[in-house]
Order: structure tokens, then sequence, then C-alpha cells
């Protein structure tokens, strides 16, 4: 699990800037969704991962619980899974150029639907109602990445709380990309991965302060604490 370190004068900044620490926790649990990116077996298994995370498998528990009290309070919970396909490559080639060719050999086998590096890591608790969404940009936002934008849209989902790997990858471009398109984003501080924990706390704190709030799975769980009231009334 990485160690969190966000300075307090981030913190400060933030406050100065929207009034609070935490301007989205008054959450309203039917309006709002756990977006779990990529949590994957070529992230998360090394004999199989084209991009492995170490300790990747470490905000398992974390997004499981998170997952629960969500489903118990009546929010939703969606499941984005990277995939690339021959359209895929050729309409963001910038990306196949980008790598050497044993990478890209390697994201290929990682990530071609039906593959074992595509499947999503056995130790997640995804239900049956669950929805399963492709995503084929980094970004789950961007457009022709995915059909998550419409199917939130659906179901009347305004906020976000963004779980996954990488934190400064599929999980910041995600989170920078619904906040543009005018959702109320919540990065889970201990529910996202990264290489490493400076990459982790740099794209935490930058979100922080202009993208998304920040928070921890139990003050998550404490804010639908305090919602089930409302939202049983």
């Amino acid at each position: 699990m990485h160690t969190i370190a966000i300075p307090d004068s981030v913190v400060q900044r933030v406050i100065a800037k929207r009034g609070t620490a935490h301007p989205y926790a008054d959450l309203d649990p039917a309006r709002t969704a756990l977006i779990v990116i990529d949590m994957q077996n070529g992230y998360l298994r090394e004999d199989v991962a084209h991009a492995f995370v170490p300790g990747g498998t470490d905000i398992v528990p974390n997004i499981n619980r998170l997952a629960a009290a969500l489903r118990r309070r009546g929010g939703s919970v969606w499941w984005v899974q990277n995939a690339s396909d021959e359209a895929s490559r050729a309409a963001w080639s910038v990306l196949e150029d980008s790598v050497s060719p044993a990478q890209r050999a390697a994201r290929i086998r990682s990530m071609t639907p039906g593959s074992v590096g595509h499947a999503l890591w056995e130790g997640l608790d995804i239900h049956p109602e669950d929805p399963v969404v492709a995503k084929y940009r980094y970004s789950a936002f961007i457009q022709g990445a995915s059909e998550l934008e419409a199917q939130l849209r659906a179901r009347g989902i305004d906020t976000l709380l963004i779980t996954g790997t990488l934190t400064n990858v599929c999980c910041e471009s995600s989170a920078r990309d619904a906040m543009m398109l005018n959702f109320r984003v919540v990065m889970v501080s201990d529910g996202n991965a990264a290489v490493t924990d400076a990459e982790h706390n740099a794209s935490l704190i930058n979100l922080y302060l202009t993208f998304a709030d920040v928070m921890t799975t139990a003050e998550l769980e404490a804010c639908l604490d305090r919602a089930a009231p409302r939202a049983a009334a």
C-alpha cells in the first residue's frame, strides 16, 4: 500500500480555493458510482503483466470494501477493463509507435480480450449486476474510448469515486476528463496504485488542486454513513 503524503500546504490551498478540504463529502449514494479502472492481470500478475504494478493487489480489499458500502446504500459499481484490438491500435498509432517492439507485443498479448492478462483480478468482488465496460484509451471518458459516460448519464450518476491502476496514467486521465464533462470526481487515495509512492502522490496532489477531491476509503465510508439516513428518507 502506498504511503500517502499530501502536504498541509496543498490542503490549505484547496480550502482557500473551495472553502473546504472535501467539497464532495456530501454524497448522494444513488447518484454515486465507484469506478474501478484496469484492475486486470495485465497490471497485477507479474507472470503475465505488460505493465506490472508492484503492490497493486494491496488496494483490492479497499476497493471491495467501498463497493460493498456503496451497494448497500443504493449506489453502483462499474468495472472498467482496458483492451486492445486492431482497430484501436490503428486509431491510436502514436501509442504503438512510442514503445519498443517487445513492449508493443507484450501489451497486445496482455490486453487482447480473452487473454489471461486482459481478465479482471480474481480477488475482486464483482457482482452480476455490476456493469463491465471496455476501454480503448488511457482515459475512459475521452471521445471514442468507451461507453462509460453514456451509461453513467443514463443512470443519473453525477459523482464518481475513482479507484484502480495506474494512479498517474489511466486513473488520472479518466478523472481529469470526467471533471471536464461535469462529473464530481473523488480520487480514493488508498484505492489507487502506481509504480512508486512518488508518482502516486504527485498525481493525487495535482488532481486535488484542480480536478478532484481526494479521500481515503474510511473517509468515504463515513460520508456514505452520513448520507444513508437522507437516502432512506
